[in-house]
């Protein structure tokens, strides 16, 4: 069974590898903006993969999910000519929010920090004039 676990990771890293490529160098669709491919996890029997994607223009995200979704067909192509496995699984792109909640979240810890640190300065010189 550990094969079968390392085999899969193998393929998910090489897709995920492959993949940023040909979406940066071969797919033309204006729809599709700056993505950043996050995780690849391929099903078992490496007939299927789920493609994790994020965007710069959180804006334009869905957009570019719709775009690489119709291009799934293509892109596949492309890979089995550049991949040597049995079968190129098929691929389902989905838009990952985690960098973008992560962002938000850091911020708000930002804010947050800031007006403890303010606060603590204030009283801090308020108790000093006593």
């Amino acid at each position: 069974m550990p094969k079968e676990f390392d085999r899969s990771r193998r393929v998910q890293a090489l897709l995920q590898r492959q993949l940023a490529d040909v979406i940066r160098s071969q797919v033309k669709d204006p729809r599709v903006g700056v993505v950043t491919i996050i995780d690849v996890q391929v099903s078992k029997d490496l007939s299927h993969a789920k493609v994790y994607v994020s965007d710069l223009d959180a804006d334009a995200a869905q957009r570019s999910v719709e775009a690489l979704n119709k291009a799934a067909g293509f892109i596949r192509r492309v890979l089995k000519a550049r991949i040597s496995i049995r079968t190129i699984p098929e691929l389902r792109f989905i838009y990952d929010e985690s960098v973008e909640r992560g962002s938000r979240l850091y911020s708000l810890i930002e804010k947050t920090t800031a007006a403890d640190e303010e606060r603590s300065d204030a009283d801090a010189s308020g108790s000093e004039g006593e």
